[in-house]
């Protein structure tokens, strides 16, 4: 499957992306608990819930919360002595977060939106256990923006201020573990127009917006803190909302290979209409077929109690098989709708005889369903009850195929492919909410705001005044530790690209040694670079010395770099030790001449690293072989 030269316009791309983006705030949304990760092990107590759907205020149930409703679960939520009641939805919710209110309000006027003149609050249903009270608190902040793009301007269509979901800690199936560490975090949902015209301008659009989001220098940032759900359709074909992209390299992928599974599921129904295919919907029970079988699945299912239903697909044999992503066949998606009744996957006959299930079974199975030559059946080895809610979802999603592309939501994968989570969700999915009090927004609260230096104009600066090169500028600019770069090279006025190579590239190398330097602090590097700036330590010797202050926080860097054994030695016992190792070695000088200044200088290094500078270090060096070979210095 290969579509070397898509033509987006052609196809009628219509793409936008929403950003998530968790906010660095003191407090969460809705309470004063800490905005800090926990581990679960640190869980001081755990509670259970089982939600419902519930109808909105003009009598409607979601869509998307009436499926989650076709497996009962349990939920189980992971609280802490960080987390209180509002999380465990036991208590009202406090007022709307002003600092993260404040941070929302900055990010609209970066992205040229139009703020709301009172912000109200509502309620999003959410049943699929990520929040305790069967809801998201969500606040509309701004519209009407937009942003530059190498394709032309992307509006920006909305922006809300919501709460993040519990964190997932296991899936066993018919329990569900929840983390409430998470639930409630101040999160920034950024919403584009449809005005994406490709893979790669998708990917352009994403990383603008997450550049204008660093540079406010209140967000939060590593793995998780931030993703992307991106919406995709093609002419002929739906609007699928793909959730979760967390890797900023993945969106063009997701995009592509969506395309093209709108293009082939095209194709599929096309086919499927050629050949008068149809779905009857009978289902039918074909246990008995399978009293005597080899196959270890179906042989399980029954052991336990379990059934075997089974559907005719008319005129679909040979369709089932055909592959819409790489690796992902129509058959996949049929066994994605399935699995969410609750059921570990189908069985159909254009993959059988296979998985223990002979020819002979197959043979009785197409005779039970009077099946025809064309036709392909589907079955299921679950619970009774299971099985007919799985074999009825795969009924459901064959009649899709017939009419062409679903509207669904759909999970990112790792390798760009996506799978079924849910229908999308409709209005009936919003209502207000009664518990929190409408935030006035006037003129003098926006004209307050102080706006922060974009990363990309905080990159070109540095280029400027620091003269760092424009790889060593962007990860600078980009760094949540931009400001303290800053006050090194102004206090003590050492080499800016080395304090770059000591805030960004040493800490990552000790890391990956095993060294905990998540426990240095501004305090650590101001220190390092007091004792460079002095000369008492030499720029050789920073990694030792943060790995030492890393491995002991409480010692002062003085300490730290006397316990190290890396406090500069004086200019006359440099000297000393130069002149005893050149002297070492008047054979090699005399033999190689100025060549011999490499291995002399991996020489010293081994009694100087870190005690000396090494550009110093190397011209004693030059002026000990010069006077052995008698130059003039």
């Amino acid at each position: 499957m290969d579509y070397p030269d898509m033509d987006y316009r052609a196809l009628g791309l219509v793409c936008g992306i929403e950003i998530h983006q968790q906010l660095d705030t003191r407090c969460k949304l809705f309470c004063s608990c800490p905005t800090v990760h926990r581990e679960v092990e640190d869980s001081n107590f755990e509670f259970f819930r089982y939600l419902r759907p519930a109808r909105s205020e003009l009598g409607e149930i979601d869509r998307a919360a009436l499926e989650e409703t076709l497996v009962s679960r349990r939920f189980v939520y992971k609280s802490y002595n960080t987390t209180c009641l509002v999380e465990a939805d036991e208590e009202p919710p406090r007022e709307l977060n002003r600092e993260a209110l404040e941070i929302a309000l900055v990010i609209a006027r970066l992205l040229k939106m139009r703020i709301v003149d009172e912000i109200h609050t509502m309620r999003k249903t959410v049943i699929d256990g990520s929040n305790t009270s069967g809801f998201q608190r969500t606040a509309f902040i701004a519209s009407s923006g937009s942003i530059d793009t190498s394709c032309g301007p992307v509006g920006i269509g909305i922006l809300c201020l919501e709460e993040e979901a519990a964190r997932i800690v296991e899936d066993r199936g018919d329990e569900v573990v929840y983390s409430l560490d998470r639930l409630g975090i101040p999160l920034v949902e950024i919403g584009t127009a449809p005005d994406i015209v490709s893979p790669q301008h998708a990917r352009e659009v994403a990383q603008h917006i997450g550049m204008i989001l660093r540079s406010t220098g209140r967000v939060k940032r590593g793995l998780g803190t931030i993703r992307q759900d991106v919406n995709v359709s093609i002419a002929g074909g739906a609007r699928v909302e793909i959730k979760g992209v967390q890797e900023l390299n993945l969106i063009e992928r997701i995009v592509e290979l969506e395309v093209i599974r709108q293009v082939r599921l095209l194709e599929i129904r096309d086919e499927l209409r050629r050949r008068n295919a149809r779905v009857c919907g009978d289902v039918v029970d074909a246990t008995g077929l399978f009293s005597n079988t080899r196959s270890k699945v179906v042989a399980k299912a029954l052991k336990s109690g379990g059934a075997v239903l089974a559907t005719k697909l008319a005129g679909f044999k040979g369709i089932i098989g055909k592959e819409v992503q790489p690796g992902r066949r129509l058959g996949t998606e049929l066994s994605d709708r399935a699995k969410r009744a609750g059921v570990g996957g189908i069985f159909h006959t254009d993959e059988l005889p296979a998985y223990g299930i002979t020819e002979e079974e197959v043979s009785s199975l197409r005779s039970l369903l009077s099946c025809e030559e064309s036709d392909a059946v589907v079955m299921v080895a679950a619970p009774p009850e299971r099985a007919r809610k799985a074999i009825e979802a795969v009924i459901e999603r064959a009649r899709e195929a017939i009419a062409g592309v679903p509207e669904e939501t759909r999970r990112a994968l790792p390798d760009g492919t996506s799978e079924y989570m849910r229908p999308l969700p409709g209005s009936a999915r919003m209502y207000p909410e009664t518990d929190v009090p409408p935030v006035v927004v006037n003129k003098e609260m926006v004209e307050r705001l102080r706006l922060p230096e974009l990363v990309v104009e905080r990159a070109e600066r540095y280029q400027r005044e620091y003269g760092l090169s424009p790889e060593q500028a962007r990860i600078m600019a980009a760094s949540s530790n931009y400001q303290l770069f800053e006050e090194i090279v102004r206090v003590y006025r050492v080499q800016p690209s080395l304090v770059v190579r000591s805030l960004e590239s040493t800490p990552v190398e000790l890391a990956r040694d095993g060294v905990p330097v998540y426990r240095l602090s501004e305090r650590h590097f101001m220190g390092c670079f007091d004792l460079l700036s002095q000369k008492r330590i030499a720029k050789e010797g920073i990694p030792a010395l943060l790995k030492a202050m890393a491995e002991n926080p409480d010692a002062d860097p003085e300490s730290a770099a006397e316990a190290a054994g890396l406090m500069s030695l004086g200019a006359s016992e440099v000297e000393r030790i130069i002149h005893e190792i050149v002297s070492a070695k008047v054979d090699l000088v005399r033999e190689r001449g100025e060549r011999a200044i490499g291995p002399l200088m991996g020489l010293a290094m081994e009694q100087l690293r870190g005690k000396a500078d090494g550009a110093a270090v190397s011209a004693l060096i030059k002026k000990e072989i010069n006077a052995i070979l008698g130059k003039a210095v």
